[in-house]
């Protein structure tokens, strides 16, 4: 209750610095206050276009945000098992931290349709933080359980399910949540660049260029609810798996 209470204040100081800035300024062109945002996205909410391009834009970002952890899991488990993989591919986990999105997103453009852009650079911002937790959650696992599976002679499956999973689930917890944002950041990034057709980040680069000051903000308000939204998902369901496990 007191979480709540604390959280609904928060909100609210920042609603009112946000208001007192956008009456200050005297111009919407600008800075629309929080009711003309308001009314734009509920304006926006009434209409099919609007949960069509936000479904469009749902389904790129999870498409690369789940083939990014998965591709992830599997090289951190392959890098672990091969020294001389890990030594071949750890210069690209470099050069994919390394090179900024907008340079990815540039590139991309002249290989693949625009429609597939987010879905790539979802996926290539996710994959390096899985693989890099992942691998490092393997090498941390405790060698006195992995001497007692030797002496018990646990299967390669046994090993997995009982000692690798449960020692490596909290990096890769941490890893998709931290994933999660940067996909969903990238992703729509990757729309305003690429603009595909039924997209938020062309919505948002259609605003801005026609000055609609208060759409654009509408359209950032759903994507800051959508990734809270999406991140409270996740977690919720890694803690009712958790337990059920309990």
């Amino acid at each position: 209750m007191k979480k709540g209470l604390h959280c609904l204040l928060i909100g609210a100081f920042w609603l009112a610095v946000w208001w007192g800035t956008s009456a200050a300024v005297g111009l919407k062109l600008l800075l629309p206050g929080p009711d003309d945002t308001i009314r734009a996205l509920f304006r926006l909410v009434k209409t099919g276009a609007f949960w069509l391009t936000t479904g469009k834009t749902l389904l790129r970002v999870a498409t690369g945000y789940l083939l990014g952890v998965l591709c992830g899991v599997l090289l951190a488990a392959g890098c672990f098992k091969i020294a001389w993989l890990d030594a071949l591919l750890s210069p690209i986990r470099t050069v994919i931290k390394a090179t900024p999105v907008s340079s990815f997103i540039i590139l991309v453009l002249l290989w693949i349709a625009k429609t597939q852009v987010p879905v790539f650079i979802s996926f290539l911002m996710v994959l390096p933080i899985v693989w890099t937790g992942m691998q490092e959650a393997l090498r941390a696992v405790d060698q006195d359980l992995l001497e007692m599976a030797r002496m018990y002679r646990f299967s390669p499956a046994k090993k997995i399910q009982y000692l690798y999973i449960p020692s490596t689930k909290p990096a890769l917890m941490a890893a998709c949540v931290t994933g999660l944002g940067f996909a969903w950041k990238s992703g729509i990034a990757a729309e305003v660049i690429a603009r595909p057709e039924g997209a938020i980040g062309t919505q948002l680069y259609n605003a801005q260029i026609y000055l609609e000051r208060a759409d654009l903000f509408a359209w950032t308000l759903t994507v800051i609810l959508l990734s809270m939204g999406l991140e409270m998902l996740l977690k919720a369901a890694a803690r009712r798996r958790e337990g059920e496990k309990a």
